[in-house]
């Protein structure tokens, strides 16, 4: 009996062609740094040791706040570590009022808080859809999904999922034509993009563009800004916020971090009614069946989303923003991302080997980066990438830059 052959999923594909250079960069000791302490960049290794941190996408340096730190600690003395309920079932009073303080910072619109980014997309993606949401409704023939192919991870992988309620394809915003030609065989669906808003390794997306070209389709865009909220917008809205305006246009849902440059711990979704917030919290699978952000840390959220509508995050990215222009300055202007408003900066090889050189040399200077390679990048290449933040402090920057040397990146942008 002939056996079929069973073709390979893009799961089996992505691990068949993804070289041991992770593996390589744990056992030199060059990612996967363990600290046992910090102060500002600086971390404490548990080899003794310490050095600056390039790693941390804590943009601002919010969660060393001693409002942050004081809102953790009394929560926890109030409540324990933990209270391990769903949010439909019980929740602390933190959660309704970060919901009430996001409110605020997106000018009225509706945020829903969720444990992570992955929760928001694993959540929502699937009522988008299907048209469960009011405000984004979906054409009788169903949905069809379009993931841009450098859209995050936490997507990608929901693609067999997706794939369970509509087509599922994946366009490259390189090529000019790839969205067009996808939008024009939609068949009658509605069109749901998946972006990002910031890269997380490097490119700002034109969102205002993408949702142009989606408006005539009746088409719905989702914009995971993981790695822009807090960073720009007089309160900290974001950059995809920012850039549409200050609002939340129509058929847009924006999926944000709690995470990162926010200073706490989550995710959140964007959307614009209460009508919204009803389904989301009655049929998000995460929200549904899972336990709400820990409670300590949904305390510093709060603190956190105070902090944004002070003013006090205004000022910390404009030393977030004083420091990107100085690291560009410092090298030449040649990092992937230079002259961006985003807080990330890469030095692209054209090889693997390249990049673990100035990945090794950086650490005997004391500063530790993130490298990556292949499926993060381009086959073959390598990145080592800088997150920057507002606390980094001058010689930080040109201790980093000097390792560099000023003509040794000259990658251009990378892809993602």
């Amino acid at each position: 009996m002939t056996q079929v052959q069973r073709p390979a999923n893009w799961v089996e594909s992505r691990v068949g062609k993804t070289s041991d250079s992770l593996d390589r960069a744990f056992d030199e000791g060059l990612t996967g740094h363990v600290i046992v302490g910090r102060e500002g960049k600086r971390v404490q290794l548990q080899d003794g040791g310490d050095a600056v941190e390039f790693v941390s996408c804590s943009y601002l340096g919010l969660e060393e706040h001693p409002d942050l730190v004081a809102a953790a600690s009394e929560a926890l003395q109030r409540f324990g570590a933990h209270f391990s309920s769903s949010r439909n079932r019980m929740r602390p009073h933190y959660l309704g009022e970060l919901e009430e303080l996001l409110g605020a910072v997106y000018q009225g619109n509706r945020p829903v808080a969720f444990t992570s980014v992955g929760t928001v997309h694993l959540g929502l993606l699937p009522l988008l859809g299907t048209g469960v949401l009011p405000s984004y409704p979906v054409a009788d023939a169903g949905a069809l999904f379009l993931v841009e192919k450098t859209a995050h991870a936490s997507m990608q992988i929901l693609r067999g999922l997706l794939e369970q309620i509509g087509p599922v394809r994946r366009f490259d915003l390189q090529d000019p034509e790839s969205l067009a030609t996808a939008l024009n065989t939609r068949e009658g669906r509605t069109p749901i993009v998946l972006v990002d808003g910031v890269g997380s390794m490097g490119g700002l997306i034109d969102v205002t563009g993408i949702l142009a070209a989606l408006e005539p389709h009746g088409g719905h865009l989702y914009i995971d800004d993981a790695h822009g909220i807090s960073i720009a917008g007089e309160r900290g809205a974001g950059y995809a916020f920012e850039v549409l305006g200050d609002r939340l246009p129509p058929h847009v849902v924006i999926a944000g971090s709690l995470s990162k440059a926010f200073g706490g711990s989550g995710g959140f979704a964007l959307v614009p009614s209460e009508a919204d917030v009803l389904k989301l919290r009655k049929f998000a699978n995460p929200l549904v069946f899972g336990h709400s952000i820990m409670l300590p840390m949904l305390a510093a959220n709060v603190a956190a989303a105070k902090l944004h509508l002070t003013g006090e995050v205004a000022a910390l990215q404009k030393r977030l923003w004083h420091n990107t222009d100085q690291f560009d300055e410092l090298t030449g202007g040649q990092l992937v991302n230079a002259g961006l408003r985003s807080p990330v900066r890469g030095a692209l090889y054209p090889t693997e080997d390249e990049a673990f050189d100035v990945a090794r040399r950086l650490k005997e200077a004391g500063l530790l980066i993130l490298p990556a390679f292949f499926p993060t990048v381009a086959r073959g290449t390598g990145l080592i990438r800088f997150a920057l933040s507002s606390l980094h402090e001058q010689a930080h920057l040109e201790s980093a830059a000097e390792v560099l040397g000023l003509t040794a990146p000259t990658g251009g942008r990378e892809n993602r």
